[in-house]
């Protein structure tokens, strides 16, 4: 990998992702990156340049539309856009630019939801969760359509959960919400929920990458340990340096919340609620995970 293409370098994974790199390095970003060869390309809009993957051996392509304030469904075009279109868009310049390797994060979501007592694996047939989801699953399909027969590698891999130092979105505001105190300890639930290190899932990109065995597959990645969200919450406050409260909310409390309104009865079935998949496909290729939730030291911070 003496060449690389990075997408969504300035995302929490990118960032370190870059840590890890050891190689010439050239970046697709909406905006100019200093320390960086960059290519000021905006997937949302723009069509990416053809001479951005010249002379490049490695492609990893971690950026794609995940969140938004506005209904998901009324916004399904651009999903569509960043997570399909400039998905094969990038692979077919990466096919006729001669890249060799070619690695797409793509998410859970697109494997679908966990029932309890259910780990889904990449063989789950379930249906893909949300707009996210599905546009994250058409572009897996149609990468591997595209991509078989063209002599490039290329790797798949659904991260479950992200947690590590820097982390963002429902976690963060979690932590946050857990080292001020306000956040309210959690019931003792028997709930799996799958989570990876950042490092840990760093490790399994550069994996795949290398791993010839790993071409043409697609790799769920998580610590291979399902957490319950109480585990969560206790390994948060042992993080923040916040004591682990002896009382819980009942659970049928939250059961009550979360007849108020479809809203918060989302936001409390993702809290509480089941989301455990199996990383065991890529563990038998030989990747071990090495972070664990109960290493508290730079785990969260």
């Amino acid at each position: 990998m003496n060449n690389i293409l990075l997408t969504g370098s300035t995302g929490f994974v990118g960032q370190r992702l870059i840590m890890a790199l050891d190689a010439n390095l050239r970046i697709i970003s909406r905006v100019k990156q200093p320390s960086f060869e960059t290519i000021v390309c905006d997937f949302e809009n723009d069509s990416i340049p053809q001479d951005a993957l010249k002379n490049i051996d490695t492609v990893f392509h971690l950026a794609g539309f995940a969140h938004d304030t506005r209904n998901a469904e009324k916004i399904s075009s651009l999903y569509r856009r960043v997570n399909i279109d400039a998905t094969l868009e990038l692979a077919k310049l990466a096919i006729n630019s001669g890249v060799k390797t070619f690695v797409f994060i793509s998410s859970v979501k697109a494997g679908g939801s966990s029932t309890i007592g259910d780990c889904l694996n990449e063989e789950s047939l379930g249906n893909s969760e949300g707009v996210y989801g599905k546009t994250k699953r058409e572009a897996e399909l149609k990468l591997l359509k595209l991509s078989k027969g063209s002599g490039m590698h290329v790797s798949i891999i659904r991260p479950s959960l992200v947690y590590g130092p820097n982390v963002k979105g429902n976690l963060k505001l979690m932590l946050e919400g857990v080292r001020k105190g306000w956040f309210p300890p959690l019931p003792k639930t028997s709930n799996k929920r799958s989570m990876i290190h950042v490092d840990d899932l760093v490790r399994a990109i550069l994996f795949v990458a290398e791993e010839k065995r790993a071409n043409g597959e697609i790799f769920i990645a998580t610590d291979g340990k399902p957490h319950s969200s109480s585990e969560i919450y206790d390994s948060m406050c042992i993080a923040a340096g916040r004591p682990i409260k002896k009382w819980r909310v009942p659970n049928f409390l939250f059961s009550l919340i979360s007849k108020l309104n479809p809203r918060i009865k989302y936001k409390i079935d993702k809290l509480l609620g089941n989301e455990c998949y199996s990383s065991k496909k890529l563990e038998r290729l030989g990747f071990i995970p090495k972070r664990t939730l109960e290493e508290m030291n730079e785990t969260f911070f």
